[in-house]
């Protein structure tokens, strides 16, 4: 980190790739294979950076590291804890039957996949209208919406599983 202050490019490379080990690492051992460990990685990455400046090289590097890490840990999976809340696990919906499935895949119900879509929590719903009828990319929905990249694939992906349940298909839904 004392390389990386003085403006040692070289170092500082290196010091964030080995950080991004150690906090996945960190955040493995913590949460397991959590499906938002990547955007805690990420946001201590972005932080370390923003505040590197702060950091005082006289004194030991891992604290001051370990506990920004331990702050986005926390702040993630509170932000998860509250999407998870907003979000339709996949058993608020109805099922069809096998029969209304088979039809289904011979017959594409646009109509039907709008009304399943609107009967999904806000949030989901509003992610995958963006993403599959307005076609925006998975950066502007983020943007749009005040959400990582990450948040916006996995509450889609969440929706997607929902519907597949709900229309009776395991194809297609995205």
């Amino acid at each position: 980190m004392q390389r990386a202050q003085q403006g040692d490019q070289e170092a500082y490379g290196e010091l964030l790739a080995r950080l991004t080990t150690f906090a996945r690492r960190y955040v493995r051992g913590r949460s397991g294979a959590a499906s938002w460990l990547d955007d805690v990685v990420q946001e201590t990455l972005m932080t370390v950076h923003r505040v590197r400046h702060t950091c005082d090289t006289s004194r030991a590097f891992a604290p001051w590291f370990y506990a920004i890490l331990s702050s986005r840990l926390i702040d993630v999976a509170r932000r998860e804890r509250r999407i998870a809340g907003r979000e339709a696990t996949g058993g608020d919906l109805p099922e069809r039957s096998t029969a209304d499935a088979e039809d289904a895949r011979d017959d594409i119900d646009v109509d039907a996949i709008r009304a399943a879509v609107r009967a999904l929590p806000a949030r989901q719903a509003e992610v995958i209208d963006r993403l599959k009828f307005r076609d925006e990319s998975v950066r502007d929905v983020a943007t749009t919406l005040g959400m990582s990249e990450s948040a916006v694939k996995v509450t889609a992906h969440r929706g997607y599983k929902v519907l597949r349940r709900w229309l009776g298909g395991s194809r297609g839904a995205h």
